[in-house]
């Protein structure tokens, strides 16, 4: 009888025990590391927000990022894993992983362009007019700005309605200056400011998959845009 008590005493400390080891893992876990997203530093990584020393971007949340990809199948090169806020023409703010489950044509712009931005803007038109309605509720059309001190959400939403682009499928984003050039970096567009009103940047509209996954870029002005458009058809549901 003493041993059989002896057993059972011995299987409960073994339980507890094991509980408490996993309550431990699982806040171990949940440790928050952030890491510069264009690793200027290598493999270094922080346990708390802030800034790179070097590049001065937002360091990004390697665990939470990892946790988006395994959880809701996002993988590696999803945009979505970016942890940038950003505020759009309503002023609401959100990430870009709120994006998810919508084709995204994405381009940069500035609103106060006389240039080259009008006829992106244009661009995006034309690309807009030749899908049809039943797809076009499953495409969002995302015009980011590149001078966010200036494109303020209130001077967003007036560009949008000034350029008939203010239905619920065009959003337009205003993020912080480390985020922009985050972004700007995945999509491989290049701005450099040249005065205080004017930028000069490249001329690409990107397409990324319902994942945030980059498909196609169509890359210069008033160009053929009927692969962008097979793109775009391709990955819509």
């Amino acid at each position: 009888m003493k041993t059989l008590k002896y057993i059972i005493v011995t299987l409960l400390v073994f339980v507890v025990f094991q509980s408490c080891n996993s309550d431990k893992k699982s806040k171990g876990d949940n440790t928050e590391v952030y890491q510069c997203p264009m690793q200027c530093e290598g493999d270094k990584t922080y346990n708390e927000k802030g800034s790179c020393p070097i590049c001065k971007m937002d360091l990004a949340l390697v665990e939470k990022n990892s946790e988006l990809a395994e959880d809701d199948n996002i993988s590696d090169e999803s945009i979505f894993n970016l942890t940038s806020t950003w505020h759009n023409e309503e002023g609401e703010a959100f990430q870009l992983k709120d994006l998810k489950g919508k084709t995204l044509v994405m381009v940069m712009i500035y609103t106060s362009c006389k240039a080259a931005c009008p006829r992106l803007v244009a661009d995006m038109r034309n690309i807009e007019a030749q899908i049809a309605d039943e797809k076009i509720k499953n495409i969002q059309f995302i015009m980011v700005s590149i001078d966010p001190e200036t494109d303020t959400p209130e001077k967003l939403k007036a560009f949008a309605k000034e350029n008939f682009m203010d239905d619920a499928h065009w959003t337009f984003l205003q993020g912080t200056e480390s985020g922009v050039r985050e972004f700007a970096n995945v999509l491989s567009v290049k701005y450099k400011e040249i005065s205080p009103i004017d930028f000069s940047h490249s001329n690409i509209i990107s397409v990324f998959n319902p994942q945030g996954e980059l498909k196609h870029q169509q890359e210069g002005l008033g160009v053929d845009n009927k692969q962008t458009i097979a793109a775009i058809l391709e990955v819509t549901p």
